[in-house]
């Protein structure tokens, strides 16, 4: 039996599946995409396998990763419900772990109830960066995970970033910064680059050396620790250029819309849920 099989694979899927990659054996890891062409691609990069079907890729693996939207997950789940049987009726251990954004614990436990299942279920709200080593991945286990199945998870996901075992209600909070920030800091790298260019520099140069900016800055606040008021106010010279930008930030209300896009995400991923 393989470790891991991937359900979709597409931008999310596909970065967690790039991770688990190197965390192992490519030949562990299972995939399972509609798009037969996006499949050949990713196995073709990663050395990774491709499943001809979605109950394929559970009949032969250990945790089935349901990597699909939250609108289609109900019924992507139900067609998956006769392979997760058939294991359960053979003795086979599995564990079942979505990524869908607002899908409860108690939704999933209820979708394999109705195939008559009771198995272990784990949340899991990654990001992007994920695909390089550099994701956040929050993970809320079912009351069923066993210590040996986190391990597990952990053992296939552990490459992908930083992994926080939270409680549900952290999972669906962190992940409108940590699962949402991305897109949000991406923005901002364009902005500082179209700025640049306005300026006179070259796109390329503007935009690598944003983005390197704010890679650098990030890492100062996890490696010193300060709060990002202390590190922002040491870049400030009395009268100086600087201060002088984030007054215009401050014009413009720069943090304040930054939270509320936060909140707002949040806000969103509660109607999903409901």
């Amino acid at each position: 039996m393989k470790h891991i099989a991937f359900i979709g694979a597409g931008n999310m899927g596909g970065a967690l599946v790039r991770g688990a990659c190197k965390a192992l054996d490519p030949q562990e890891v299972l995939i399972y995409e509609p798009s037969q062409k996006a499949a050949a691609a990713l196995s073709a990069e990663t050395g990774c396998q491709v499943a001809a079907s979605g109950a394929q890729a559970v009949r032969e693996a250990r945790y089935v990763m349901l990597c699909v939207k939250p609108q289609v997950l109900e019924p992507v789940l139900e067609g998956l419900l006769p392979a997760l049987r058939e294991g359960a009726q053979a003795g086979e251990h599995r564990v079942v772990v979505s990524i869908a954004a607002g899908v409860q614990l108690k939704a999933l436990d209820q979708m394999l109830a109705r195939g008559g299942l009771e198995l272990p279920v784990v949340r899991i709200m990654p990001n992007t960066p994920a695909a390089i080593g550099q994701g956040v991945l929050l993970i809320a286990p079912g009351p069923r995970v066993s210590g040996e199945d986190y391990a597990g998870l952990e053992q296939a996901l552990g490459r992908c970033g930083l992994l926080e075992r939270v409680t549900e209600q952290q999972l669906d909070q962190g992940s409108a910064i940590s699962g949402c920030g991305p897109a949000f800091v991406y923005l901002f790298i364009e902005a500082l680059a179209d700025g640049g260019v306005q300026i006179g520099l070259p796109r390329d140069k503007a935009q690598a050396w944003a983005a390197q900016m704010v890679a650098g800055a990030a890492g100062m606040v996890l490696q010193t620790g300060k709060h990002p008021g202390q590190l922002k106010d040491a870049v400030c010279s009395p009268g100086g250029t600087t201060i002088a930008g984030v007054a215009k930030l401050e014009q413009g209300a720069f943090r304040s819309l930054a939270a509320q896009a936060v909140v707002t995400a949040y806000e969103k991923n509660s109607r999903i849920g409901k």
